[in-house]
């Protein structure tokens, strides 16, 4: 199977709409996607900068976010590097108020047995599985 990896500004053209042109031929992909006849490949920073523009520039609801990214990274052709870890962490992100790195870092040390981080970010007290401390 051949992958193409799908930068940040593929998916914004497609959720937001906001460039006409390119939503349609992203749609397009996108359908193609859907149909498994194109396989993408994304990182995690891809993820973490989405959430991040559509929050902050295209100021979205973090509930419709967290819903839009987990229908797109729901199709099977679309692979992340640990895309459980990815889905679990933007859960976590709508079910809390910490932001999607906070949540990310988070899942990631609970998938290695890590409890403790130094931190002085409280936002972390708020994440049940996560002991905070400080140096």
């Amino acid at each position: 199977m051949k992958y193409k990896f799908a930068d940040t500004n593929l998916f914004l053209r497609f959720l937001t709409a906001d460039d006409r042109e390119k939503f349609e031929r992203c749609k397009e992909l996108l359908a193609r996607v859907a149909e498994g006849k194109e396989h993408l490949i994304v990182s995690h920073l891809v993820v973490a900068e989405l959430v991040w523009t559509l929050l902050s520039f295209y100021k979205l609801p973090k509930a419709e976010v967290v819903e839009k990214l987990l229908t797109l990274l729901s199709l099977p052709s679309i692979h992340v590097p640990d895309k459980g870890a990815v889905i679990e962490s933007l859960v976590l992100f709508g079910s809390k108020n910490v932001d999607y790195v906070d949540a990310y870092n988070a899942v990631f040390m609970r998938r290695r047995g890590i409890k403790e981080i130094y931190s002085y970010d409280r936002h972390f007290d708020r994440i049940e599985f996560v002991e905070r401390l400080e140096p």
